[in-house]
């Protein structure tokens, strides 16, 4: 593949070089619910340096071609069965874990510092949504999705409509993180903040990091194949 050919999708992209993500993170980039895209297109939209972003991305290949066989994940080379094990053992573990956390520091926090930072009662309500939406979302993958995904030509139908579901809701926790993100400021800690209002906001911002990569391996390569986005 050529990294830098401008018809590839974002999605094909990191797939490809799995580097590009901190590449896309740096100019702000959407490469998880809008891996569908052409990366050229994004690029024009955003009136970002392109030539800036292919000449990274190349050397970011040239990087990962001199790395020896097997120091990193090889996502794409995965089978199904093995990428589901790992996005289950590694993304929804730490979503089971970080979401109760997050939820508990920030209903701390809003009790201490909501008479001075309204904006935290609209951070307590989408984080709320993100995190009922989650729950049932990792019980959909692991309990419809990836029995079946390493079966799709005796389930296409199903996989099909499931790859649908599963990144319309990918997409609903996109926005989520992008109205979360706006509200804080980029996570902009306030002069008054404590240690807890801290954590928090680290928080947040990590499970960004995590459901960005958690939903670029569902997306462009695990249910690639299956969507018709």
């Amino acid at each position: 593949m050529n990294i830098i050919d401008r018809n590839n999708t974002i999605g094909t992209v990191v797939a490809e070089l799995p580097k590009a993500t901190e590449i896309f993170k740096e100019y702000g980039i959407d490469y998880c619910c809008g891996g569908h895209r052409l990366l050229a297109d994004v690029i024009k939209e955003q009136n970002i340096a392109g030539a800036e972003i292919y000449e990274k991305l190349q050397q970011a290949d040239e990087e990962r071609k001199n790395l020896y066989f097997g120091q990193e994940n090889n996502f794409k080379e995965m089978s199904p069965e093995v990428l589901s094990a790992y996005i289950e053992d590694t993304h929804h573990s730490y979503l089971r874990k970080a979401l109760p956390d997050t939820a508990e520091l920030l209903s701390i926090v809003l009790r201490a510092h909501g008479r001075n930072h309204k904006e935290l009662f609209e951070i307590y309500r989408l984080f709320g949504q993100l995190k009922a939406d989650l729950e049932q979302h990792l019980l959909k993958e692991e309990t419809l999705v990836f029995p079946i995904v390493g079966e799709a030509e005796e389930n296409l139908k199903e996989i099909k409509d499931l790859t649908h579901e599963i990144i319309t809701e990918h997409e609903a926790a996109g926005e989520i993180l992008r109205e979360l993100r706006s509200i804080t400021k980029d996570y902009q800690l306030p002069a008054d903040a404590c240690e807890t209002f801290a954590k928090t906001y680290k928080n947040l911002e990590e499970m960004e990091q995590d459901l960005h990569q958690h939903i670029h391996l569902e997306n462009n390569i695990l249910l690639a194949q299956y969507s018709d986005r």
